[in-house]
């Protein structure tokens, strides 16, 4: 596997770390538990990195030498893609011949690698996008940097190189073909997955939040993610400001717990979330907290009343996953993977378009509907066993095993001809 630009051993909701990073991590593990052994090839960001850490038993992860550790954004690594691309050669040449069976590509910037790399040892190369330029580009925030015509360019390359191309849904799919002449024919549809023994309904409320400082009968609306105009954050807010003008008792009620941190565009103006609820007046009920490991996050989903995304773009939405996995409904915006997620008033909500007003309106029924929260969260539970990583990770080797298998008989094909 390759993984250029995030580390999957980087805490997931700081930097460029996010959903990718579980993702690899996670399909790995259960792709090393079901017979596959991995090596996942990252940018080396520290000196004392290890050139090798055993991340599970039949995981590797290798860091490679490409740029300096420390200063380089996601924009300026396709300089360091050559640097990179000869540290993986390097390893592969000290391997016997065959070491390799396929190479699986995460995000355009490691299928540029691995485009040449697929190539040089004789091998299918899958890919997979997480999130398309040109997508992201239709639906861009207010003020949000649009991304560059290299990004479309290595894209358009990446997906007439791969053997076979992983969507998270089929929305995803019919976006491979329209904007970028992908083959229906080698694109496969395999939902990402869930921890299911992390992320779980646990106790009750209450003792969540306990645990986590939280008032036991407040009104938790919940956001998880990196704080970037992307991800939206700034709508929760704005629909919280609503919601209190709208109904000014709940103020002593309301508890908005922002967990993530700085990335992508927000890296520009990371207190710019802090200022935005100062100018709005609800400082007091914000709390922001730094991005937690995955049990201490399980925790926050838990003690939530609901998880509020309103992403302008999303392949899938790992974190409405989750939080239904932990039995807490979620307030989405209706766009990419998450009406796959997030069934409409049966798990949650999903919100058209971003206008906080409509935000404000579906918190307003869990406010006064202390029930709603339990009634939605026990379907959301149920339907969020279906996104086990084991289902994720079998529905990979189906796609890996016809990769294989089409290249082994194109072989003797051509060889005849």
């Amino acid at each position: 596997m390759l993984s250029v630009h995030t580390s999957p051993l980087d805490q997931p909701g700081t930097g460029d770390a996010g959903g990718m990073n579980v993702y690899v991590v996670e399909l790995s593990r259960q792709l090393a538990a079901l017979g596959t052994e991995v090596e996942i090839f990252t940018r080396a960001t520290a000196g004392h990195l290890a050139p090798a850490v055993e991340l599970a038993p039949g995981v590797l992860v290798r860091h490679v030498d490409a740029g300096p550790y420390q200063g380089l954004s996601k924009e300026e690594l396709p300089a360091q893609l050559c640097a990179f691309t000869h540290g993986v050669m390097q390893i592969w040449a000290g391997e016997h011949p065959g070491y390799f069976d396929l190479v699986h590509s995460h995000y355009w910037l490691s299928g540029q690698v691995a485009w040449l790399a697929a190539q040089r040892w004789g091998v299918p190369l899958v890919h997979q996008m997480h999130t398309m330029a040109k997508v992201k580009n239709a639906s861009l925030a207010t003020g949000d940097t649009p991304e560059p015509a290299a990004r479309i360019i290595g894209e358009t390359q990446v997906v007439r190189a791969a053997d076979r191309l992983i969507a998270n849904t089929a929305e995803e799919a019919d976006e491979l073909v329209r904007h970028y002449a992908a083959d229906p024919g080698r694109t496969a549809v395999v939902h990402p997955g869930v921890n299911l023994a992390t992320f779980r309904p646990a106790g009750d409320r209450a003792a969540a939040r306990a645990r986590l400082g939280l008032p036991r009968d407040a009104l938790v609306p919940l956001f998880v993610g990196r704080i970037q105009p992307l991800k939206a954050p700034d709508i929760l807010l704005h629909a919280v400001r609503e919601l209190l003008d709208a109904e000014p008792s709940l103020r002593g009620r309301l508890v908005v717990p922002v967990v993530g941190g700085p990335s992508g565009s927000g890296l520009a103006r990371p207190e710019r979330m802090q200022r935005l609820a100062a100018r709005l007046g609800i400082a007091d009920l914000v709390e922001f907290r730094p991005p937690v490991s995955q049990p201490e996050l399980a925790d926050w989903y838990r003690a939530a009343t609901v998880l509020v995304m309103p992403s302008y773009s999303e392949s899938f939405g790992l974190a409405a996953a989750e939080a239904q996995a932990c039995g807490t409904p979620v307030i989405a915006a209706a766009v990419g993977g998450l009406p796959v997620v997030v069934r409409d008033r049966e798990t949650g909500y999903l919100v058209r378009g971003h206008d906080p007003a409509d935000y404000a309106r579906v918190l307003r029924r869990f406010a006064d509907d202390p029930g709603l929260c339990d009634r939605l969260g026990a379907a959301a539970a149920r339907h969020a066993r279906r996104f086990g990583w084991k289902a994720t990770a079998g529905g990979t080797l189906a796609v890996y095993a016809d990769a294989i298998a089409e290249r082994r008989f194109r072989r003797p094909h051509l060889a005849g001809a």
